[in-house]
């Protein structure tokens, strides 16, 4: 899918602003309030989560659907033209009308989606209404907890005591909704780009690039390259071929360089930003154009205040600034795909990513999350368990889907923490992974991050499916806390272990939770000395495997969750705080990471 540009061929209309709002009562649907103005709506802005925007409990933990409207009108002079709706992402499910009649529905709450309304717009105002549905159950990804006590709606979601309907998230962040994304309008000529797929093979000094053009109708197709000072680099014809770059300049970790990518295909024109780079395993080495790499970074969020989950670009540049300032290179996209926006600016800035779907909760014996009220069923029980695996398919296909151009992107992340160790694990993610390698024209490594309480390869069907073994482990905290000495024996014991099977690992949770501005001279938990002890152990372990290629901290920055003891106003396991401000621990990687090289650090 490409990104919606403005081109010599194609308008682009951004539809952010303040659109009307209206939480449902129950009668959205019946009294079919698409099919007119909203009585007495709140006002709320596009892009953002709604939750925190208004007060109140009942607000912020609404349950079930919303609707957003606004008024959209076009020029006369697009009539001609082939006229698109798009959304970046709406959160988890949505219904879109126009003049009061259904055009399009899409499930999942981080990916684009779109619909055409060249034959459907009237003259003049049109009315546009976008049902949003937040609820969260063993259908969706992410994936909801049933509630053991009073159940509002029977089979959906969880309830309260008072047998009100409310969501149970089986996962350990606040489910933030809405439209969360850019709205826009594009337009293209009636025969038009559908799709661009880049794969590159460098030897020597020169790269090969293959590409296939999909387009609708018929035409003839050019397609140019040309390097950063506007230089004609590479051209042919055709709707596929093979492209030849001559001494190319390669993209690499936090040295990007990237080419634009010309197709014209009849009138219609599109420009492609494109990196290219080499990426593969080799044996216990993860390689970059050829070199072994080693991860250095985080876990993230999307989840600034109070736009939630909601695009914020100058937070996105700072993060990435940040990440330079202390010489990491790269991050895990957990536990969702992030917006187009920060993929294109990493792909700009040079920072990895380890791209993951939204499977996050596939694994029914953390017994409903982290409230910890959640029945006891077998993940994969056939008739009780998560029925989520076709949809799981329709996020792959939409993830490599929008992402498989990005140089920035190395690696996929089927899931995280998922029940990779029960009955039934192997043969729900077998034919994921297969899906995965089948559809990325590049064929990047792919893996799913494992859960501590998984054990280890013999159990994990990750060590048979992964290219790459990602683990989430939590020795001196969940486990073993506040004694250090003993989590080390286990942790190099469970290295030990994972050696044998000759894959490549990367860490990509470890982690204590901070208060910052908490201190004492004996480093207790919680306190900004334990989480500087907690790291150092851990990453002196790390030093001691070669095959050990990548170290991701748990977290980049505080982050909202739901409400639990074991959370104070969210997660606090952050480097940073909420707002950026550095712990000791930020300090502490800025000098680990400044004498570890981005490439050959364990040879």
């Amino acid at each position: 899918m490409l990104y919606p540009v403005l081109t010599p061929s194609r308008l682009l209309s951004d539809l952010s602003g303040v659109w009307d709002f209206k939480l449902d009562d129950g009668t959205g649907f019946s009294d079919e309030w698409f099919k007119r103005p909203l009585k007495a709506p709140m006002t709320m802005p596009v892009p953002a989560s709604y939750n925190d925007l208004k007060e109140g409990l009942d607000f912020r933990d609404h349950y079930g659907w919303v609707f957003y409207q606004r008024q959209i009108s076009l020029p006369e002079f697009l009539k001609s033209q082939r006229i698109v709706l798009r959304f970046g992402a709406v959160t988890h499910e949505a219904k879109v009308y126009l003049n009061g009649s259904l055009i399009c529905e899409h499930k999942g709450g981080f990916l684009p989606f779109e619909a055409e309304l060249t034959n459907i717009l009237k003259e003049g105002d049109n009315l546009l209404t976008v049902a949003v549905n937040n609820i969260i159950d063993y259908t969706t990804l992410p994936v909801g907890g049933k509630s053991n006590m009073l159940s509002g709606i029977a089979g959906i979601g969880g309830g309260n005591e008072n047998g009100k309907p409310q969501n149970n998230p089986n996962f350990d962040f606040f489910n933030y909704c809405g439209i969360t994304r850019p709205v826009k309008i594009y337009t293209t000529p009636k025969r038009y780009i559908k799709d661009i797929s880049l794969t590159a093979q460098v030897k020597g000094k020169d790269a090969k690039l293959s590409y296939h053009i999909e387009t609708e109708g018929e035409g003839k197709c050019l397609v140019e390259i040309f390097d950063r000072d506007s230089r004609l680099a590479a051209r042919a014809e055709g709707q596929e071929g093979i492209l030849t770059i001559r001494d190319v300049t390669l993209w690499q970790p936090l040295k990007a360089y990237l080419y634009n990518v010309r197709v014209t295909f009849g009138e219609d024109v599109y420009t492609l930003p494109y990196g290219v780079r080499t990426v593969r395993v080799e044996g216990t080495r993860f390689l970059i154009n050829e070199k072994p790499f080693y991860f250095k970074g985080y876990g993230k969020h999307e989840d600034t205040f109070p736009g939630g989950r909601g695009i914020n670009l100058p937070m996105n540049t700072k993060d990435i600034s940040i990440m330079k300032w202390q010489k990491a290179n790269s991050f895990r996209t957990s536990h969702y795909p992030y917006s187009e926006e920060m993929m294109r600016l990493c792909d700009e800035e040079g920072i990895v990513v380890i791209d993951e779907t939204t499977a996050v909760g596939v694994n029914l014996e953390f017994g409903g999350g982290a409230n910890f009220n959640g029945q006891k069923i077998k993940t994969f029980d056939k008739e009780h368990g998560v029925k989520t695996q076709e949809h799981h398919k329709e996020v792959i296909r939409d993830l490599i889907a929008r992402d498989k151009n990005h140089a920035c992107v190395v690696m996929w992340s089927i899931a995280n923490e998922p029940d990779s160790y029960s009955e039934g694990a192997y043969e729900y993610f077998a034919p994921l992974y297969e899906l995965a390698r089948s559809l990325d024209p590049q064929k990047r490594p792919c893996t799913l991050v494992s859960v501590q309480m998984g054990g280890g390869p013999e159990t994990d069907c990750s060590s048979k499916l992964s290219d790459v073994i990602c683990l989430n482990r939590y020795y001196g905290w969940y486990f073993g806390g506040p004694d250090l000495e003993e989590p080390e024996k286990a942790l190099r014991r469970e290295l030990d272990a994972w050696r044998k099977i000759g894959k490549p690992v990367v860490f990509t949770e470890y982690g204590a939770d901070t208060v910052m501005g908490l201190h004492d001279t004996t480093p207790v938990m919680y306190t900004e000395e334990f989480q500087v002890e907690y790291y150092k152990m851990n990453n002196r372990v790390f030093d001691a495997y070669d095959f050990v290629v990548g170290e991701q901290a748990w977290n980049f920055a505080d982050f909202a969750t739901s409400q639990s003891l074991l959370r104070v106003q969210g997660n606090k396991k952050g480097l940073f705080t909420r707002d950026r401000k550095p712990k000791l621990a930020a300090h502490y990687f800025k000098e680990r990471w400044s004498h570890i090289p981005d490439f050959d650090y364990k040879k």
